[in-house]
């Protein structure tokens, strides 16, 4: 392909329709006054999409316009040219066509990028536009640490050769960040943060070392490593996060923060004696109190007005339940998030403060010195809250207090661990909590999961299995056949797993007065049913299935977290 030519893009739109003639002298004007570029500055006055610069420019070069977003790229092909470069030149290699590399720019009119791209591939270059904020997000998906994670392993190992190495040492060394296993654990945690993984494993096995992450709630093998470096993983870990390193047949639990790109990360560390050595998990938590938003949980906006409605009144108890891992601390962030202001006292009771969120007072609760949720709780009741978070109800005092101060004009937000809405009064009953506080006090419960979404750069419409058939039949009777059903077919997007990114789906439960008559009851039965009829198609259940209809999930990931609660 012949290079490419310089063109003015303020020409372009004005001549294409796309701006007036005024629009782009008032935004040269802000390039002279700011030295931003032309183009995000017509993007951000709301001239033009980042989509219709992209088709314009290749309206006028007469190239192709690619969308990333259904374009299926190779890591193998991706990887023909170094993250440095890309990411300098804002460009990505998307095919090979044998005697020359499709290349997608932002900037297909930057002679030196061009020149660079045909030094470094060495072969004839056609060229396509992309978008900018499209190929960040395939860098940041491509270019994955693998390799170079696998290779700071075995230098690590090689390092450690035959004999011990007192890593306790390295703390106080001035070229520490050079030390082979500083740099594995920073290219560990830079991995994971780009792939959006919750959770890092380092498991030890009898010949080898697992990393694994955990993305989207599904476990994934990052590397597989020497099993004699474990142990000094696990030591720098231990020392960076002030655990006991001479401690090895006891859990310890402990965090620190971690700078990952720029972007603050704490840590919650949790170690565990195993049969081949000590296993680690690592909870990441990004420190971004905007993302703790109520409109992006994902409730249908009924549900959400009314959930407002009931965390905004003045008392009472609002309990969010659900397994280990189901969003239930972002719920209740969100919900704090919007009460947070200066007109409300608000206290949390956690165990461990999660996310530390401006102007609210939040307590962490400490065993070892009798800092339990309990004790804590009566202080806080001493400090004249409007508003009160209490991590998780753990035990009969805890409940018993909570309860009490939500019945004494404090409101109370909670969680607890249970299968689904109407079981959660059952349980603080069977935690021995007295049977009129727990009808009383509790306003609604909110029991929630998180589903899967399908990857939009692969989505297609298949026809469901036999057993899927047979599920959603169920589930919507004749209506089988007036929907299309989508899954992820896998592609560099989603990392070949079909799904990206996860969402709520909820049931809420709000008590009246023939519920609150069945909670008092004696038989448990009559409260089940009588809150069962309440829910009538407002399930969790059925909120999966929703989204099946909807296209943004799968009928295998909705049947998935069915089966984790009853019916």
């Amino acid at each position: 392909m012949a290079r490419p030519e310089k063109i003015r893009l303020g020409e372009i739109l004005v001549q294409q329709d796309l701006i007036s003639a005024d629009d782009l002298t008032k935004s040269l004007e802000e390039q002279k006054r700011t030295g931003r570029k032309l183009g995000r500055i017509f993007v951000d006055r709301g001239h033009v999409t980042e989509a219709q610069i992209s088709e314009a420019m290749a309206r006028q070069l007469q190239i192709p316009f690619i969308d990333l977003q259904q374009f299926n790229t190779k890591p193998e092909i991706i990887n023909k040219l170094p993250e440095a470069q890309a990411r300098r030149f804002r460009c990505a290699v998307l095919a090979d066509k044998g005697s020359a590399y499709l290349v997608g720019m932002v900037d297909p009119t930057d002679l030196f990028a061009y020149d660079e791209l045909a030094r470094i591939l060495r072969k004839d270059i056609e060229l396509a536009v992309i978008q900018e904020g499209s190929l960040l997000q395939l860098i940041d998906r491509s270019y994955r640490r693998t390799d170079e994670i696998s290779n700071l392993a075995l230098e690590l190992g090689q390092d450690l050769g035959e004999t011990a190495i007192d890593f306790a040492s390295i703390s106080s060394d001035s070229g520490a960040e050079e030390a082979p296993v500083v740099k594995l654990l920073q290219t560990i945690f830079e991995d994971a943060v780009q792939v959006r993984a919750s959770d890092i494993h380092i498991e030890p096995q009898e010949n080898k070392l697992h990393i694994r992450f955990r993305i989207d709630g599904v476990m994934h093998l990052q590397t597989e490593a020497n099993s004699k470096i474990a142990s000094a993983l696990v030591l720098r870990l231990k020392l960076t996060s002030g655990l006991d390193i001479s401690e090895k047949r006891l859990p310890q639990d402990g965090r620190f923060a971690v700078k990952v790109k720029n972007q603050p990360v704490d840590v919650r560390i949790s170690t565990m004696p195993t049969q081949y050595g000590e296993s680690v998990v690592m909870r990441l938590l990004i420190q971004n109190s905007s993302g703790f938003v109520l409109e992006k949980l994902g409730m249908p906006s009924d549900m959400l007005e009314r959930f407002r409605k009931l965390i905004h009144r003045p008392s009472g108890m609002v309990l969010v339940t659900g397994p280990t891992g189901s969003g239930k601390t972002t719920t209740l962030y969100a919900a704090l998030n919007e009460l947070n202001s200066l007109s409300n006292k608000i206290i949390t009771v956690e165990d461990p403060v999660e996310y530390r969120l401006p102007g609210i007072n939040q307590v962490q609760v400490n065993e070892k010195i009798d800092l339990d949720f309990s004790r804590v709780l009566r202080s806080t009741l001493r400090q004249d809250p409007d508003i009160i978070l209490v991590g998780e109800m753990r035990d009969q005092e805890t409940a018993q207090i909570g309860l009490r101060a939500a019945m004494t004009g404090h409101l109370v937000l909670s969680t607890l661990h249970t299968n689904d809405a109407t079981s959660t009064l059952i349980r603080m009953i069977d935690m021995g909590a007295p049977r009129f506080m727990v009808a009383t006090s509790i306003l609604a419960v909110v029991a929630q999961r998180l589903v899967r979404l399908v990857c939009e750069g692969c989505a297609e419409t298949y026809t469901p299995e036999s057993f899927e058939q047979a599920w959603l039949k169920h589930e919507l009777g004749n209506e089988v056949d007036q929907h299309q059903y989508v899954h992820g077919k896998g592609c560099s997007l989603c990392n070949g797993t079909g799904y990206q990114g996860r969402v709520g789906v909820y049931e809420l439960l709000e008590m009246n007065n023939e519920l609150i008559d069945a909670a008092s009851h004696h038989d448990p039965n009559t409260f089940i049913r009588a809150g069962r009829q309440h829910m009538a198609g407002k399930t969790l259940r059925k909120s999966a299935v929703d989204l099946i209809i909807a296209k943004r999930t799968t009928i295998a990931e909705a049947m998935r977290i069915s089966n984790q609660f009853e019916d």
